[in-house]
């Protein structure tokens, strides 16, 4: 575990989290197995009252860029 039980999780810095193609559950998490219309860390908060356990902080890498080339 990266994180303090104080801290809140942010689901988009960490490795599990994806974005669907599905409409109605644009939010998923690797980890846990599931997608939802909510982020994963809110739903993990709402259902258990404890912060996502399974939260692990991307690495960026030197070449990890969110801009694309133009070919």
């Amino acid at each position: 575990m990266t994180h303090t039980e104080n801290r809140k999780v942010n689901c988009r810095e960490c490795i599990y989290y994806y974005v669907t193609w599905d409409i109605n559950c644009p939010y998923g998490c690797k980890a846990m197995g599931f997608k939802g219309k909510q982020m994963p860390s809110i739903a993990v908060l709402n259902s258990t009252g404890k912060q996502c356990l399974l939260f692990e902080k991307k690495v960026k890498t030197r070449g990890d860029s969110s801009k694309k080339e133009k070919l």
